[in-house]
């Protein structure tokens, strides 16, 4: 199965939506992650997805299928998180979402000393 890549637009829309979010101009890679899109998948599938850092965590954001994110971000291999969700239909949701958790654990870490 060949999932198709981030579009332009797709690109523009995530790249506005940090900037919105952070303030600046964020540099987002476009990588490929491997993922097990069922529980039931022996193999893992190649997918294309985005990758970026800001604020001391990364994020990444792969494609599942030509209308299928998943998301999460991590501080450290140890301390990964997701958004409670597992798949998204809607690239905007998906990253909104992620943002507002981030930010949300960003504070939680703050204040337990932990950023």
């Amino acid at each position: 199965m060949s999932i198709p890549g981030f579009t332009p637009s797709d690109l523009a829309l995530v790249q506005a939506t940090l900037k919105e979010r952070f303030g600046y101009d964020v540099e987002v890679q476009e990588v490929e992650t491997e993922v097990r899109l069922t529980p039931a998948d022996r193999e893992l599938t190649v997918c294309p997805a985005l990758f970026w850092k800001a604020e001391d965590c990364a994020f990444v954001v792969a494609k599942t299928g030509p209308a299928g994110y998943r998301a999460m971000f991590y501080y450290s291999v140890k301390d990964r998180y997701g958004t409670g969700r597992e798949e998204y239909d809607n690239l905007g949701d998906c990253v909104i979402t992620l943002l507002k958790v981030q930010e949300e654990v960003g504070r939680q870490r703050a204040q337990e000393g932990g950023s």
